[in-house]
This record gives structure tokens, C-alpha cells and sequence, in this order.
């Protein structure tokens, strides 16, 4: 038996899950609701929100795992890439809680935790599969060879998608988070309303900054023409961002599919939840006969499930970290 407690801090959610055999028992998560009136995570309010919810959370992880503190058999926590004074928080107390109990400690890189948030329920790709992995500070296309040797194909070069979402959101006056309200608006929206522009970048490299500064001057054309053009026309807006968003990941990574010959394509990270994300890989599988591993909602955002089934597969390996372990803000893959 091999119990693990996951902790993740890494930006705006405090998280504790217990993982026994590699079966997930419990994943509790701890929102931080402060940074919707700022318009963004501000990262010393964040820092000081772990602070209060790290104890209650893993409290509650291990009650509705049904163990007890004397169980566990060792603490995984997230080291980077992150927001540092919010790494630091879950590293302090998962060098404490490892310290007090005499258990190994193992650190885990958050966006190797995402991708293998796959191995948290059946069906499991396939090593070696690709994994677009898309959050609110990475885009990558990785080549996953094992649990922990990982290769990355290409990666964006300026904002990322998630902050693609966001910025965009900004622009159209909605609150944050906003791409989960784009997200909401373009299921009634028309993707074809408004023509926007597909970055040309070689390989399988993504940028995002040019769509965003295209929105910008599309929206700030319309509101001199008409002041409510905001009010009349978001679904549509919406739904035209969504959409070539969408196309400027899944272009990327069909190319990266027929590159490598791989058949196994999976999906990973904040943005995964995205409904027109989702249903586009579906059918794009569908299509060029791709198994496409999609994961479960509660899985997408941070969480510190991906971090225990990830810190499940290192215990195996009894790859540990010493006490003189520090966070990470910038973490390679």
C-alpha cells in the first residue's frame, strides 16, 4: 500500500488529494475569489489565501480519503513553474508535514502533474502519445515517451492560450476569469461572424499576441461606430475568438501528429475545459482515426490530484527530494 498526499499551490487554488495505489480518493480545492475584482491573480493576495486554506484543506483531503496523518507514506507537492510566494507556501508545508511524520518528499513539476493527470481513471493513453497542454501561462505540444521523460515539440512564444482567453475577455468588458464566459457566450454565437487572423509560425510554435492586438482593433472600429455594439453582438464575438483559437491549437497539433506518426493525442491543462476545445478534438479524431484522451473537468484546472498520481508513480521510483528543497518559479518541462 502506498498512500500519497498531493499539495498544489502553484497559483490561485489550494489543493490537497490523497492517492492510495494509485486510485485517487480524495481531491479538495480551495478557490480564491479575491482576484476577480483586481481583474487578474495578484500574487501576494494569493500567497496569503494559502496561507489560510493549506491547513483546512488538507484536513479535509484526509477525512474524505478516510485515513489518517499516520498513513501516509509520503507528501508530493508542486515545486514550479508557478507564482513563488505561492510555491513556497505548499513547499514550506509539505516539508513540515514530510519532517513531522519521518515520510519521503517528492517534487513534482506542475506541467509534467498536468499531463499525467491522464493516469487518474481509465481509458490511459499510450506511451508514446502527444499532449497539447494549454493553461493560463504555458502552450505545448509534448511528445510523453514515459511518466517522466518528456520532450517538447513546441511551445508558444508570447501569451499563452489561456491568456489569450483573458486579454480577450478584458477587451469585451467581461469579469474575471473570462474565458469560461467566452466559453458560455459562444454556444450561442455564430464562429464565422467575424474573420479573424491565424498566426503564421513555423513548426509548431504558437503565438497569440497578434490575435489579441486584431480583436482589440476590431472591437475599438465597431465601438466608434456604434456604442452598443458590445451588448449586440457578444455571442458572436465570442464565438469567433473561441473558434480560431481552437484552430490555432489543433492546427498546430495535427502537424505534430503527422510529424511523429503518433495516434494517441491528449489534451491537458486549464484551457482543456473548454467546451469548443473539447468537441473540435473529438471530431478531429474522429477524422484522421485518433484515440483522443480527454481529461475529466475537475482535472483540467490546477488540482492536486494530477499532483498525487504524479508524486504515486515517482514513490515507485523512490525518487525523492532532501529538506534543502526549494520552489521553482521557472521550471522546465
Amino acid at each position: 500500500m502506498a498512500t500519497i498526499l498531493g499539495i498544489e499551490s502553484s497559483c490561485d487554488e489550494t489543493s490537497a488529494s490523497i492517492c492510495i495505489n494509485g486510485e485517487i480518493r480524495s481531491n479538495v480545492i480551495a478557490t480564491q475569489a479575491i482576484h476577480a475584482k483586481y481583474g487578474g491573480v495578484i500574487p501576494e493576495l494569493a500567497s496569503r489565501a494559502h496561507q489560510q486554506n493549506i491547513i483546512p484543506t488538507v484536513e479535509e483531503a484526509i477525512r474524505q480519503a478516510k485515513v489518517s496523518k499516520n498513513q501516509i507514506d509520503a507528501v508530493s507537492f508542486t515545486r514550479g513553474p508557478g507564482l513563488l510566494g505561492a510555491l513556497l507556501v505548499g513547499t514550506s508545508f509539505a516539508k513540515s508535514f514530510a519532517l513531522a511524520q519521518n515520510i519521503p518528499l517528492i517534487d513534482i513539476n506542475h506541467m509534467q502533474a498536468h499531463i499525467l493527470a491522464h493516469f487518474i481513471e481509465d481509458p490511459k493513453p499510450s506511451f508514446p502519445f502527444l499532449c497539447l497542454t494549454v493553461s493560463g501561462g504555458h502552450t505545448q505540444i509534448v511528445l510523453v515517451k514515459d511518466y517522466f521523460e518528456m520532450e517538447l515539440l513546441g511551445e508558444t512564444l508570447d501569451d499563452a492560450a489561456g491568456e489569450a482567453f483573458d486579454k480577450t475577455a478584458k477587451i469585451l468588458n467581461l469579469p474575471y476569469p473570462g474565458g469560461p464566459l467566452i466559453d458560455k457566450f459562444a454556444k450561442d454565437g455564430n464562429p464565422a461572424a467575424y474573420r479573424l487572423p491565424e498566426p503564421q509560425i513555423p513548426g509548431l510554435n504558437f503565438s497569440f499576441s497578434g490575435l489579441k492586438t486584431a480583436i482589440l482593433y476590431l472591437v475599438q472600429d465597431q465601438l466608434k461606430q456604434n456604442p452598443d455594439f458590445l451588448t449586440h453582438n457578444m455571442a458572436d464575438l465570442c464565438a469567433s475568438v473561441q473558434s480560431r483559437i481552437v484552430s490555432i491549437l489543433l492546427n498546430k497539433l495535427k502537424k505534430a501528429a503527422k510529424e511523429t506518426g503518433v495516434k494517441d493525442i491528449a489534451i491537458a491543462g486549464g484551457v482543456s475545459a473548454n467546451s469548443g476545445l473539447r468537441q473540435s478534438l473529438i471530431e478531429m479524431g474522429e477524422k484522421y482515426k485518433w484515440r483522443v484522451f480527454i481529461p475529466k473537468f475537475e482535472y483540467c484546472t490546477d488540482n492536486a490530484a494530477m499532483i498525487a498520481i504524479a508524486g504515486y508513480h515517482k514513490f515507485l521510483k523512490k525518487d525523492f527530494v532532501g529538506q534543502d528543497v526549494a520552489p521553482m518559479a521557472r521550471m522546465h518541462l
